[in-house]
């Protein structure tokens, strides 16, 4: 029987159930009309066409940082600040919007594209037994912290962490070594005594093997279409009693 002292999670499809839609025309025409209350007049399909490119040329353009600042061949996985982005589509009109409003406007946007956002059945008192037993609960996320921070706060599960560790925050997401490095490297953990948590065979599963870290696999709506991976722990489908059992006592029973 295996205890591991240190559990981390994935946050979307593993802690979180949500559903957003950005396709829906009402999202861009809200936001066109926000943006025009600061001077910054869109169409609400030119606004859409504006958000996408910038994001992928932010994208672009932190790869190419990367490999520069780092001397490496490739940067597989950057992540953007996408804040940045919202306050790039004011500077295309001629408006310097400070920080705050920048970040105000990504919430709206995520707000609005929002269909949903929940936590599944036994998600929170999973992360409260698993402290009160004495384990360090940290979560690695591939998310943006102008929305995740926000929506863990509503949700009541923010507290319920030792460390919190968002990509966007790191410009790196998983499955990219790295990001699993600096957070073991942040919490002082050994790996071997560590279990990634996550619905994602490549990102949660295939990354945090590279790194050393046992793994549980579980199978949510939100997982992608994908085969079962070679993980130490699956549960298919996601059923937090059996999470639990996993990780306090290194059974499935």
């Amino acid at each position: 029987m295996k205890i591991y002292k240190n559990c981390i999670f994935d946050l979307y499809g593993t802690l979180v159930d949500i559903h957003t839609d950005e396709g829906q025309s009402l999202v861009w025409e809200k936001l066109a009309l926000f943006y025009g209350y600061y001077g910054a007049h869109y169409s609400p399909l030119e606004l859409k066409g504006a958000y996408e490119r910038m994001s992928r040329q932010d994208a672009a353009s932190h790869a190419v940082e990367g490999m520069v600042e780092r001397n490496i061949g490739h940067e597989a996985f950057p992540e953007i600040q996408i804040e940045k982005v919202f306050a790039g589509l004011f500077r295309m009109k001629g408006v310097e919007a400070d920080p705050e409003l920048s970040v105000l406007a990504g919430q709206f946007f995520r707000v609005l594209s929002t269909e949903y956002v929940r936590l599944y059945d036994g998600a929170a008192g999973l992360l409260k037994n698993l402290r009160d037993r004495g384990r360090k609960v940290i979560l690695l996320s591939n998310a943006q912290r102008i929305f995740t921070e926000y929506e863990m706060k509503a949700l009541g599960i923010w507290d319920l962490f030792d460390r919190i560790f968002i990509s966007s925050d790191y410009g790196v997401k998983k499955p990219d070594i790295r990001f699993y490095k600096k957070m073991m490297e942040v919490c002082r953990i050994a790996p071997e005594e560590s279990i990634m948590v996550g619905n994602d065979g490549i990102c949660d599963i295939h990354g945090a093997k590279a790194a050393g870290l046992s793994t549980l696999y579980l199978r949510s709506n939100l997982s992608p279409k994908e085969d079962i991976p070679d993980a130490d722990w699956v549960v298919d489908p996601l059923d937090m009693g059996t999470v639990q059992c996993i990780l306090l006592e290194g059974t499935s029973d």
